[in-house]
């Protein structure tokens, strides 16, 4: 690479005292070729900056070639900040053009940053001044995509693409502080917190529409939401004020300009159709995307005065104020959340205000979400990554492969196994996707293999849970740790894994709470009585129970406390929920809490918190390990039926109908709902364990009641299904149980 850096140095350098040779002999300095294009033309093309600089100093013309393409169209297409900048000397209107380039979707971003980049870094009064500029034209942009009379892809993307590029400039100028101050958002007065300020108009506009659209939300709750009259009022209140409006400069509120490709406005259109009046009246179906893409930006101009990790305290009050606005966007339109509200994923406290509408979007839509935030800023989006040197590739050994790996990858860069990953085994040559995927199956078994002691196998003998016990082996943290890097890994890259965990783990890496359901995947028999003590009244039978249990420390019987004090708080019918939760933690999260901890510790190199949260711990499970083959034939053959069903009963017929035309992902979800997991064992359904051994699939009657959902008892598998007078409502109840049904509802 340095041989040919010295060579297209010697080049550029011979070309330049060729054309300072050509000018000393009096050539032509701004004769143009066939196409056009002049000597300041080439030079430009090549980023030859010391070329450009010599011809502009004897006088070249700065001319476009026959197609329109100009010198500095071509130093921005290539990113030669420095070309540029010698033009914006010698012709000082074109730092404008470029910095209205950044509204030209037909230009690489990259470019562009690459020149602005260049530029900002000459000196502050530069860097200031393109950040002026910048917040000038995006806050231009803002208000055209306000405008319904503007096309809302292009002016969206153009809205977005010029504020990215702003961030960027922000983040890398000269001496760029980053001491956490969210700069122009908390007082501070500083000339670099003033670039801010034309964006300022456009942040107002957004709280104005907000704050009008919540308005009529609250008075028309009861009634169709219309919130024509609010508008052509607040029209007329505000027509010759001098404020920015939501939409046009014409007055906040104004419908001037709501219909759209015509010049009409929109009161005239309103006085005399009454289907305009109609379109008028759901102002939230026409201007939630466009409002939804200035908060968008609203977010990245915040966001990129904050240091990593950090979300801005004004931010955070800007979605608190416009909450139940923001939720009815999302509502309507759930595509918005990940479209724009990318803001969502940085900041805890504002994922709980939109968790349940996020969750209720299609595992394939989240799923699409998930991989492109996780991939986000990745230099190189292909995942089959082709290392440049021998010290990129993870060299294990077949006869140690465990130990082995685990010693690479605790030593390799993170960031490099994000982007790609090349195997090689000891003394073979192979390499390539299908040595990755033998090394991950490989490595799926040995995770599990009992010699380490790290899982132990759960009741039904298919799943795995962290041993308690497992401190036995010296090193059980670190493999715990590595054990969580391979599952991090193997869910970057979309390799699927040999393991299946308990219901329980699952919920561990996703930071669910356990319940005391989730105790028969160890100890079946401890959760019926755990389940017998929440269903009957205890309190005279003399069970003498305290907040304390004995349990295994360390390999010798304890009395644990339960909370403090336990041993002498008497467990009664008041308090026995608070019991049984408690002792499914110590038994489900407490014993292994260390374990569970390194495992997290190396799930979290790869997988962010954030985005995990994103699944349930069944869908976790069809990430990490793929999504089963369901044979229905085989299912019915092998299902039982009780509480006055039969076979051949209509609701009973349109059941099984219903799990002919669902899809195969919702079949899945039908036999996790049902079971607890999504496997089918080896052997078919006949082979379906419950918390006792042997348990068939069963299919339970409920009386019907309208709006009744399905549920079911997954330590014996039974499904109670309501009497449903129609295929249409089983149907649609079922379906609705299957999306929300793990979180405990029963009525929708």
């Amino acid at each position: 690479m340095r041989t040919i850096g010295i060579k297209l140095e010697n080049i550029i350098l011979e070309v330049f005292q060729t054309v300072q040779c050509l000018l000393d002999s009096g050539a032509d300095i701004n004769r143009p070729n066939v196409s056009g294009a002049t000597p300041l033309y080439f030079a430009c093309s090549h980023g030859q900056r010391d070329t450009a600089q010599i011809l502009l100093l004897r006088g070249a013309k700065y001319l476009p070639d026959k197609n329109g393409v100009t010198p500095l169209d071509l130093c921005v297409q290539g990113g030669y900040g420095e070309t540029c900048e010698v033009l914006i000397q010698y012709h000082p209107r074109l730092f404008q053009t470029i910095v209205q380039m950044t509204q030209n979707e037909d230009l690489r971003e990259n470019m562009l940053r690459q020149v602005l980049e260049h530029l900002s870094q000459q000196s502050e009064n530069q860097y200031l001044k393109i950040l002026t500029s910048l917040a000038e034209v995006a806050t231009t942009n803002g208000h055209k995509l306000l405008s319904l009379s503007s096309s809302y892809d292009a002016q969206m993307k153009s809205l977005l693409r010029i504020v990215r590029i702003f961030c960027h400039v922000f983040r890398i100028g000269p001496s760029s502080p980053s001491n956490g101050i969210d700069m122009g958002y908390n007082g501070n007065k500083t000339p670099r917190s003033q670039v801010f300020k034309p964006l300022e108009l456009l942040w107002h506009s957004l709280d104005e529409w907000l704050v009008l659209i919540a308005t009529e939300l609250m008075k028309n709750k009861k009634d169709s939401t219309d919130i024509t009259s609010i508008l052509l009022k607040q029209k007329g209140q505000d027509q010759g004020a001098a404020s920015i409006s939501p939409f046009e400069p014409s007055g906040p509120g104004s419908c001037e300009h709501l219909s759209v490709g015509t010049g009409e406005s929109k009161s005239d259109v309103l006085a005399g159709s009454q289907e305009a009046s109609a379109d008028c009246q759901d102002v939230v179906a026409m201007t939630a995307n466009r409002l939804s893409a200035v908060i968008q930006a609203f977010y990245m101009c915040c966001s990129c005065q904050m240091p990593p990790g950090m979300t801005s305290p004004r931010f955070i009050e800007f979605v608190c104020k416009h909450d139940e606005v923001l939720k009815c966007f999302v509502n309507r339109n759930p595509k918005i959340i990940f479209d724009h509200f990318h803001f969502l994923l940085e900041c805890p406290e504002l994922m709980s205000r939109f968790m349940h509408i996020i969750k209720a979007q299609p595992f394939k839509d989240r799923c699409e979400w998930f991989y492109e935030h996780l991939h986000s800023g990745q230099p190189d989006s292909d995942m089959v990554h082709r290392p440049v040197n021998e010290n990129d590739i993870l060299l294990v050994h077949r006869d140690s492969i465990f130990r082995s790996s685990c010693e690479i990858v605790s030593k390799a860069n993170c960031a490099k196994l994000k982007q790609g990953i090349a195997v090689r085994f000891h003394g073979e040559e192979g390499m390539g996707q299908g040595v990755v995927r033998e090394w991950f199956d490989i490595l799926s078994n040995e995770i599990v293999n009992p010699d380490y002691a790290l899982f132990t196998q759960s009741a039904d003998g298919t799943t795995f849970q962290p041993n308690s016990n497992s401190y036995v082996n010296p090193d059980h943290l670190n493999y715990f740790r590595f054990a969580g890097q391979i599952l991090g890994l193997a869910l970057n890259h979309r390799q699927l894994v040999n393991i299946y965990f308990t219901r329980s783990f699952y919920k561990h890496i996703l930071g669910i709470p356990v319940n005391y359901q989730d105790v028969a995947s160890i100890d079946p028999e401890y959760a019926k009585n755990l389940q017998w003590i929440l269903d009957n009244d205890i309190s005279d039978l003399g069970l003498e129970l305290t907040f304390s249990v004995e349990t295994d420390v360390f390999g010798a019987m304890e009395e644990v406390p339960l909370k403090p004090g336990g041993g002498s708080i008497l467990v009664t019918q008041n308090n026995k929920a608070e019991y049984v939760q408690l002792v499914t933690e110590l038994r489900m999260t407490r014993a292994i809490q260390p374990q569970i901890n390194a495992f997290l510790q190396g799930f979290h190199m790869f997988i962010p918190p954030s985005l995990i949260q994103l699944f349930d711990e069944y869908e976790l499970e069809l990430l990490l390990s793929g999504m089963p083959e369901i044979d229905v034939n085989d299912w019915i053959k092998n299902t039982e039926y009780t509480s006055g069903y039969e076979r051949e009963d209509p609701v009973i017929q349109w059941f099984w109908e219903v799990v002919e035309d669902i899809t195969q992902e919702e079949r899945v979800l039908l036999l996790q709902f049902v079971t607890g997991s999504s496997r089918v064992p080896h052997g078919g359904f006949a082979n379906i364990m419950g918390g006792s051994g042997l348990q068939n699939f069963t299919i339970a009657a409920v009386p019907y009641t309208p709006n009744l959902l399905p549920t079911s008892s997954t330590c014996i598998n039974m499904l109670k299904l309501p009497e449903y007078p129609s295929k249409e409502i089983l149907k649609d109840r079922l379906l609705v149980a299957l999306h929300c049904g793990s979180y405990g509802y029963t009525m929708v």
